[in-house]
């Protein structure tokens, strides 16, 4: 039988929850309260606690000390099915899926519905219809027979949602939810969490997306380095205060003042590339110390063209020169041998290898460096150390694996993984995905000190802000086709970029 409809939301408070993972203490006493029916933003920083914290309401982490009460009883959530049983779901950053398995049976996985005799038969039917109505909900036009390995990343964040709402939770627990949703998802998103919280639901919202804190919460708690910092009525604060309020400082401008563009020849020039299915006769140049972006709804196939381009998919036709000389890519390994690098937005499935150490991820694309003939290992670690400083990855610990990581400090080291072998063209795929402002604030002066190197830098991003802030020219595609190369000038808007990206310009 389907489960009962949805109790009235729950009350949570946090008294003294501390959490150590080994000799690293990630808690430190972190005290506050949820009020029922509220929607709570939840901020700080990359490894500030908030996941962790999430993790022990949601059952997957245990407290190291302290206590947390559920509508005033102290609990013990000693695993996600105990969390569920009380109404906690959570939606994860990191998707929790199992890619072989089509999307209902990843929605109803561990409680599916049976029918028969003692229960011995799946309900398949059943389970069909609660997932279309559960995706009908989440505006994912797919299938539930469509294996989930078939979803683009945007689909998948969709189904984790879809597989929270089907649990009809009282507490929901939101992190980073519209991180790869195009603007029109988002919409949606917020529309379902007005109507949550009409019904009762209490929730979590994580994000570093500030102004999405502002519409839709109530309250603001803040987080840093693992303590309880703040707890504000959002009414009450301002953005600049919530990011200042994360950092532990004044937040200067976000974006680095903006160089002029490079007038040089094209560092890497693309004519007519095609990717059957995805991309169709796409041209684009970019010079030595230009930013160049790329921008488009999800499905318009921007990542699909350079994976293209990489040798990951299949490209029908199409020139591709760097600095002057055609190339001809057939993996990720060949363009970077020819100085072109490629940041993927899979951070956990294509960036990095999560099961591998810090050292080991970040000097795998250049290990030539580092054998002779023998590895050394001593000269990995002297590396690492440098790249731990230069990009601000925090870790209690340099031999640990990748998985340990906050999903921020993740970001970061994949991006140090593709700089690490000195490219001359990058390509970063959403390289703020899941990184708090201060981080972001980083990452935007990296990428224009990059280009000031002399390297030619690409961004694909769904920020479009983050576009106009930091790109020279911006590339609009939209079903598959280049609908618009513009400057990235004071003329420039997000409304005018969403024209194009919808076709109503």
């Amino acid at each position: 039988m389907l489960l009962p409809d949805r109790r009235p939301g729950v009350s949570v408070a946090f008294a003294d929850v501390r959490k150590a993972f080994g000799a690293v203490q990630v808690l430190h006493g972190v005290s506050f309260d949820i009020q029922p029916g509220t929607v709570v933003g939840l901020l700080g920083e990359n490894g500030a606690g908030k996941s962790t914290l999430m993790k022990i309401l949601a059952g997957y982490e245990l407290p190291s000390g302290g206590e947390v009460r559920i509508d005033g009883h102290a609990v013990r959530l000693d695993g996600p099915r105990a969390a569920e049983a009380l109404g906690i779901a959570m939606i994860h950053q990191e998707f929790a899926l199992a890619e072989d398995l089509t999307i209902a049976q990843n929605v109803f996985l561990g409680h599916e519905i049976r029918r028969g005799l003692g229960g011995i038969f799946l309900d398949n039917e059943a389970m069909h219809a609660e997932t279309a109505r559960v995706l009908e909900q989440v505006g994912l036009r797919a299938r539930p027979d469509t294996p989930v390995k078939r979803l683009i990343v945007a689909e998948k964040q969709l189904v984790e949602i879809a597989k929270a709402l089907q649990k009809r939770a009282r507490l929901l627990i939101m992190d980073e939810p519209t991180a790869t949703l195009t603007p029109g998802e988002t919409e949606r998103l917020f529309a379902l969490i007005a109507r949550l919280k009409s019904e009762g639901v209490t929730m979590v919202y994580i994000s570093h997306k500030l102004d999405e804190v502002e519409r839709v919460t109530d309250d603001i708690v803040v987080m840093r380095d693992g303590r309880f910092v703040a707890g504000r009525k959002t009414a009450e604060v301002t953005r600049r205060e919530m990011a200042n309020l994360m950092i532990g400082r004044e937040l200067s401008d976000l974006y680095p003042p903006k160089s002029a563009a490079p007038a040089g020849a094209p560092r890497l020039k693309v004519t007519g590339l095609t990717v059957p299915g995805w991309a169709k006769d796409v041209s684009f140049e970019v010079a030595a110390g230009e930013i160049l972006g790329f921008a488009g709804l999800v499905g318009a196939g921007r990542t699909e063209l350079f994976e293209g381009l990489l040798g990951l998919r299949q490209a029908s036709a199409g020139r591709v020169e760097i600095d002057g000389t055609e190339v001809r890519l057939r993996s990720p390994r060949e363009a970077a041998k020819l100085g072109l690098t490629y940041l993927s937005e899979d951070r956990k499935g294509k960036g990095l290898h999560v099961d591998f150490g810090l050292r080991q991820n970040l000097t795998l694309m250049a290990l030539q460096r580092y054998t002779k003939p023998l590895l050394d290992a001593a000269a990995e670690t002297v590396a690492l150390k440098t790249s731990v400083d230069e990009f601000g990855i925090r870790t209690g610990s340099l031999d640990i694996k990748a998985s340990s990581l906050s999903g921020g400090n993740q970001q970061k080291l994949a991006l140090a993984k593709v700089l690490h072998p000195d490219p001359r063209v990058i390509v970063l795929d959403e390289p703020t995905r899941g990184v708090d402002v201060g981080a972001k604030r980083d990452i935007y002066f990296l990428i224009q000190r990059l280009a000031r190197e002399g390297r030619a830098v690409i961004v694909i991003s769904s920020e479009l802000m983050e576009l106009i802030g930091i790109c020279h020219r911006i590339v609009v595609m939209r079903g598959g086709a280049q609908q618009a190369t513009l400057a990235a000038n004071e003329d420039i808007s997000e409304e005018v970029l969403i024209a194009h990206a919808t076709g109503t310009h």
